[in-house]
């Protein structure tokens, strides 16, 4: 099926109890690994593209990947530009095709932020895309963005309310305690906030972060709104991990097919497990039948 628009994907999310799952694909096996998955489990699922990806890439080629494996697909599939500063991309990629755009200008004072994503907002409406807007710094790192723990500020729920009903967002992203990367120590999710949030903004929450967070965290952030949940850099080691494993285990096997192979299962499998404790399994009969 065509590509969908993220907005009433995450509202039913949130109002039926779950999450999709957003993974950062890397390359077209990857991309058609988390189809796959999704499709198996007869689920959503958002392809995410950061802007290292496609700088590396190009819109064409990221494109070409998605609609191919989407297109054949019975399960809704977006694809989403996750965190990007930059307009004249966000803008070249809703041109291109994405289903869903992201501005983070989360690092600027509230109304210089307001002010680029409603600028954001004119683009999204102008393609018929959705939109992601972000506010609060969560810490960690993700991609070229660092931002330490001293500088993460946690996002206000007031101040969410104000922003996000000024925009008309698909999802919101917000600092709840959740960090990009992995862990150091025990992460503190402050589950209030979250909760809080969404009771003001009514607007399906994004949950950035979510490599190394417990079942547990999953469960009580997507009890209390989190509609998408956020998966980069447990892909990114799965991904070279199991290349390494595969060629530590048959240093003699250089038929690039069968490493391949085995890279994409293992990609395949923990995109499985993922949309599993999301909630997302058979979800997506329900949002196509609304969706007709």
């Amino acid at each position: 099926m065509p590509l969908v628009n993220m907005k009433p994907l995450l509202r039913d999310a949130m109002d039926n109890g779950y999450a999709v799952a957003a993974f950062n694909l890397v390359d077209y096996g990857t991309t058609k690994a988390m189809v796959a998955a999704a499709e198996e489990l007869n689920a959503p699922v958002i392809c995410q593209t950061s802007t290292k990806t496609i700088q590396y890439w190009s819109h064409k080629e990221i494109v070409s990947w998605v609609r191919t494996v989407a297109e054949d697909s019975p399960v809704p599939v977006v694809l989403h530009l996750d965190h990007c500063k930059d307009l004249a991309m966000i803008e070249a990629c809703a041109k291109a095709g994405w289903t869903s755009i992201m501005i983070d200008a989360s690092e600027l004072p509230f109304e210089e932020n307001l002010e680029m994503s409603k600028r954001v907002r004119d683009i999204a409406e102008k393609y018929g895309v959705g939109m992601e807007a972000e506010l609060g710094q969560i810490m960690g790192v993700e991609d070229d963005m660092h931002v330490a723990e001293e500088d993460s500020v946690l996002t206000d729920p007031e101040d969410a309310q104000r922003f996000c009903d000024a925009l008309d967002l698909s999802a919101f992203a917000c600092a709840v305690g959740t960090a990009h990367g992995f862990y150091h120590g025990d992460p503190v999710v402050d589950f209030d906030r979250i909760k809080r949030i969404n009771e003001l903004t009514k607007t399906p929450m994004a949950l950035h972060g979510g490599t190394g967070l417990s079942d547990e965290t999953f469960l009580k952030a997507i009890e209390r709104g989190s509609a998408k949940i956020n998966i980069s850099t447990n892909l990114k080691h799965v991904f070279v991990q199991s290349f390494v494993d595969y060629h530590t285990a048959k240093p003699t096997d250089f038929e690039p097919l069968r490493l391949i192979d085995a890279q994409y299962k293992a990609c395949k499998d923990m995109f499985s497990g993922f949309i599993e404790k999301f909630g997302g399994k058979d979800r997506a009969p329900a949002y196509l039948s609304k969706a007709a």
